[in-house]
């Protein structure tokens, strides 16, 4: 028989678990919202980034070709530059040859004065009989000597213009071979001219091309960083509802999340590529906790094990303002670099260790939030100074100077 005490605690534990059952209800489906929207956060970044991989092999391919363009154009310029100075030099042995073509000219119109003044005079000697010319000569022998003189100087003279003929039709053949050179090299630098116009119209179109792929990737760059920014701002929203919930039910040590620090360590990597109750995955948590830009980055590129870190930080983040000094501030992460020689176990070397900067003293130490310091994923704090010894593990006295890595609010 079911008392009435009975029927109520009866009506009490359904309605108590009715309760429960709709809370989980509703936190299974606000995750779920979440996830959702956030994997389609994702997929459109994920897309984006495909679609500039894309559009950055093509750019290079486009680049590479350009450069060969280049280097066609300014070949075939040289090629241009060089038959014009030819042609030039051709003109200019043109034009010497033209002067000596008009100098032989007048040296012959001279000689044939000459020749027809001694004609002339022969022929009024003939005009006298052989009588009297001699009758007119002082003596026999004056008369022979100015025969023999008129003779000479008219077969100089005939001799002198036929060499000045020669050479003139000489000067005159190597004109006209100048010429014929002068226009094939003309024809070939006009043909090296439209070539070069062509090339020039593909180093245009080429160009073109790559404005219009870089136009595109700052567009996807710009709905990138839109939608990163988005992503940011839910995964706010998010944190800020599981901040309401009561801390003993969502987080352990350090603020971390139940999810990560309840699962066995290593079981689960989180949305910053880092295995659960690692350093690192505490470090990543917390700054991207008190950073937009440190979860942009974390999330977008894997920053791997703590002694990467540093490098990653300066490569990926130096744009955005991320700094890597050797002075703590409250919030940054510090980096012990991995120790030479030293195993946890066998095969395993030292990869560094991450801690969270939670308060720094005047003195130049500062409190350290970490986990797996002890090697068994838990949550501890430590006072560390700047310069560090390691003792343990078989090393011992081990100097190393800690990075500080500050992500801007």
């Amino acid at each position: 028989m079911i008392t009435k005490i009975q029927q109520h605690y009866s009506k009490y534990n359904y309605a108590l678990w009715l309760i429960v059952v709709l809370i989980l209800s509703s936190i299974l489906l606000f995750s779920f919202n979440y996830l959702a929207h956030a994997d389609q956060y994702s997929a459109q970044i994920s897309q984006l980034q495909s679609q500039n991989q894309a559009n950055q092999a093509s750019l290079q391919k486009l680049a590479s070709q350009a450069t060969n363009y280049q280097q066609e154009i300014n070949l075939i310029n040289a090629n241009i530059n060089s038959i014009k100075q030819n042609i030039a030099n051709d003109q200019y042995q043109q034009t010497i040859l033209s002067n000596k073509i008009i100098n032989d000219q007048n040296q012959i119109s001279l000689k044939k004065v000459q020749l027809a003044d001694i004609i002339r005079t022969m022929y009024l000697s003939q005009q006298m009989t052989t009588l009297e010319e001699l009758a007119t000569s002082q003596n026999l022998s004056s008369y022979f000597n100015k025969e023999q003189y008129r003779l000479i100087v008219q077969n100089q003279l005939n001799s002198t213009i036929k060499s000045i003929n020669l050479e003139e039709n000489n000067l005159i053949q190597d004109k006209g071979k100048l010429q014929t050179k002068i226009n094939a090299a003309t024809s070939q630098s006009q043909q090296l001219q439209a070539d070069q116009n062509q090339v020039n119209n593909l180093l245009s179109l080429n160009q073109s091309q790559q404005s219009q792929y870089n136009q595109q990737i700052q567009a996807n760059q710009a709905q990138i960083q839109q939608l990163k920014q988005a992503e940011i701002l839910a995964n706010e929203s998010a944190n800020s509802y599981s901040n309401s919930v009561p801390s003993s039910s969502t987080v352990c040590g350090g603020g971390y999340p139940a999810f990560l620090c309840q699962a066995p360590q290593d079981s689960i990597v989180d949305q910053w590529h880092m295995l659960n109750r690692e350093c690192v995955s505490y470090t990543a948590f917390m700054a991207a906790k008190e950073s937009p830009i440190a979860n942009m980055l974390l999330q977008e590129y894997n920053f791997g094990n703590a002694d990467n870190w540093p490098a990653a930080a300066q490569q990926y983040g130096a744009s955005y303002g991320v700094t890597v000094t050797n002075t703590p501030q409250v919030g940054d992460i510090a980096i012990r670099p991995a120790i030479p020689g030293l195993y946890f176990a066998p095969g395993e070397p030292d990869v560094g260790h991450a801690v969270y900067v939670e308060k720094v003293y005047s003195n130049g130490t500062f409190l350290a939030g970490e986990y797996n310091e002890f090697l068994d994923g838990t949550y501890s704090q430590q006072v560390m100074s700047v310069n560090g010894v390691y003792n343990g593990f078989g090393i011992y006295n081990y100097h190393y100077q800690l990075q500080f890595i500050h992500f801007p609010a």
